[in-house]
């Protein structure tokens, strides 16, 4: 058996010191986290973050930094994530837009609300984001490469 991580993102929302997280049903109880996703089949990694986020909060999101790529993995016998991590800025929130399946709300919390929760928290990464951008780390977009579909001859 080849052994391949799960290719995920996450978007790191502020707007006054406040971020975006969605609360959202799991197998373990009601849990908090960045709106993310994985990436799907013929999609670039940019595309997978604003479908994410727009899917999960109805905003619409435009990334600007790569705050971080991580490797994750709960436990030996659980799957590993490399998980890609963008900050950004929404626009446009559509309030008709149904959630995604799973998603029971959005809310604006600051850093000490995040750590309060952090027994609630998806995973440990969530609030370790939260502190990498509050640290200042910002890295280009233009880190990130994608050369879907091409033709070799």
């Amino acid at each position: 058996m080849v052994w391949k991580p799960h290719v995920t993102v996450a978007a790191i929302i502020e707007q006054n010191l406040r971020f975006l997280l969605v609360e959202e049903v799991t197998s373990t109880g009601l849990k908090f986290n960045q709106p993310a996703g994985h990436l799907e089949e013929n999609e670039d990694l940019f595309a997978a973050v604003k479908r994410e986020v727009y899917e999960e909060t109805a905003w619409q999101f435009e990334p600007e930094h790569i705050i971080c790529i991580q490797l994750w993995r709960k436990k030996p016998d659980f799957p590993s994530f490399i998980r890609i991590c963008f900050s950004g800025r929404c626009h446009s929130h559509n309030p008709d837009q149904k959630l995604d399946e799973g998603i029971i709300g959005t809310h604006w919390l600051s850093r000490d609300e995040i750590e309060a929760q952090k027994k609630h928290l998806r995973s440990p990464l969530v609030l370790l984001t939260v502190d990498e951008y509050l640290s200042g780390h910002r890295h280009p977009l233009s880190l990130l490469k994608s050369f879907l579909d091409l033709d070799h001859e």
